[in-house]
């Protein structure tokens, strides 16, 4: 069995910042892509930041140039730093990961969500 666990998510003032962690546990043979998610209140979930085994990174427009994801692949670990932060920024935010158990194949995978708010 594989799991997420997320962690570093609170409470923090607009112009603040938080880092987010996930570390994936169990039977790991690799891990393809790395990815944060969030869903606020009343709206879908959306897809904040990825990154590839390889450490190619892509952002959603609404957190470039404050959001940094990066990872350990020692440590099976994904960070999401998230800097200046805004009050629409508040939501639970996930992670999911692309792994392979076996050499066979992958799935995918989710955490069960650390919540961020940002009051204004």
């Amino acid at each position: 069995q594989v799991q997420l666990v997320e962690s570093g998510g609170g409470l923090v003032q607009a112009g603040g910042s938080l880092r987010l962690s996930c570390v994936a546990s169990g039977t790991i043979f690799r891990i393809n892509n790395m990815e944060w998610y969030r869903q606020a209140p009343g709206k879908q979930r959306e897809l904040v930041a990825i990154i590839t085994n390889g450490g190619v990174t892509n952002y959603a427009d609404s957190v470039k140039g404050r959001f940094t994801i990066s990872r350990d692949n020692a440590k099976n670990t994904v960070y999401l730093q998230m800097n200046n932060l805004k009050s629409e920024d508040t939501a639970v935010y996930y992670c999911k990961a692309n792994i392979f158990r076996t050499s066979f194949a992958a799935n995918n995978y989710w955490g069960q969500g650390t919540q961020v708010t940002v009051s204004s």
